[in-house]
């Protein structure tokens, strides 16, 4: 019998010499096939691990059609995107479900050995069997092909036509933030948003519903646009807000890490957190809590954000012919933490 690990070559008639069964009743047992004893099961893959038996991709791919291969479409302009909790954390929870299911994970670019190809050549050249599209420009027409294509996809935070979906509940998420301002008392609550994504757009719509049924009417000046993860620009549009002649009493950021760009812009003109000036982030990254006294943000379920990416896409590769593009909102979280303070 071969060790674990092992060089050799095993194979399925190794395996089923080592069983005494047959090798179709091993091919049955690995190929997932339920006419098999549960105890015959249980043996089969045992073995077969001592062994160290590993498939044949290519075999495994003329049998049944599938390389079980996922793409990824990662694409990040700001560099830091894989470096990023919410994103690291979304993408490890889908590499696991992906495993889990059997399948492995490769990242998808417009660059192969230094030559450009398109996206959907790319996933053509590497066979995917489906991809999840997350963190890109939808306008981008390269994008829009692979979104039109054969190849089964998920996109994560934006909807499209017939495709699946897994959208973190942005609306409710900025909502409930919101809300929570508005319950402690502030009425002048400014809110700095990223890049005109989808997901701004659902946070611009929770937060104008929520000030809207408060009867607060939110100033032009108290919206203003930054970047998603880039303290640099959330300092300088912080430094705008407190220079108006009625600032703020709360600010809102894109994100946990821009909130460190306006603490910072506090900090050098004498401010306070809370007691000067209240803030909230959104994401709920570690840092949040880190962080003295600990952030208000929204924590988003990443967790769930990944694995039913994952989960959505290897439903739509394995059953083509019932399967129905479903598109689901992940509820996040509110954080209350000590960033807002309460006012008389």
């Amino acid at each position: 019998m071969f060790a674990k690990g092992a060089t050799a070559l095993v194979t399925i008639k190794d395996i089923s010499k080592a069983c005494g069964v047959s090798p179709s009743t091993v091919s049955k047992v690995l190929n997932g096939y339920t006419d098999i004893s549960r105890e015959t099961v249980e043996h089969v893959f045992s073995t077969a691990e001592k062994m160290g038996y590993t498939p044949n991709a290519a075999a495994r791919m003329l049998k049944t059609n599938r390389s079980l291969n996922l793409g990824v479409l990662f694409v990040d302009e700001m560099q830091s995107g894989l470096r990023h909790e919410y994103f690291s954390a979304m993408l490890n929870s889908l590499k696991d479900e992906a495993e889990r299911h059997g399948y492995d994970i490769n990242f998808i670019s417009r660059n192969l050995n230094g030559h450009h190809m398109s996206y959907l050549d790319h996933c053509r050249y590497r066979k995917c069997d489906g991809v999840v599209i997350a963190c890109v420009d939808f306008n981008d027409p390269e994008v829009t092909d692979l979104l039109r294509s054969e190849i089964p996809v998920v996109t994560v935070d934006y909807l499209f036509d017939q495709r699946g979906a897994v959208v973190s509940d942005n609306v409710r998420g900025m909502s409930e933030l919101t809300d929570y301002i508005i319950k402690q008392g502030h009425r002048a609550i400014a809110y700095i948003h990223g890049e005109m994504t989808s997901v701004t757009r659902n946070r611009l719509v929770g937060f104008y519903r929520t000030c809207e049924a408060a009867g607060i009417r939110v100033p032009d000046e108290y919206v203003r646009a930054a970047r998603f993860h880039d303290p640099d620009t959330s300092a300088r549009v912080t430094h705008e807000l407190l220079a108006l002649e009625h600032p703020p009493t709360c600010i809102i950021y894109p994100d946990d890490i821009c909130v460190l760009g306006g603490r910072s812009e506090m900090e050098s003109q004498g401010l306070s957190i809370p007691e000067d000036i209240s803030v909230a982030g959104y994401d709920g990254a570690l840092l949040s809590e880190a962080l003295r006294p600990p952030l208000t943000t929204v924590r988003q379920d990443t967790d769930t954000l990944g694995r039913r990416a994952a989960a959505i896409l290897i439903e739509a590769i394995e059953n083509k012919k019932t399967y129905l593009p479903q598109q689901e909102l992940i509820p996040g979280q509110l954080i209350p933490g000590g960033t807002v303070k309460k006012l008389a």
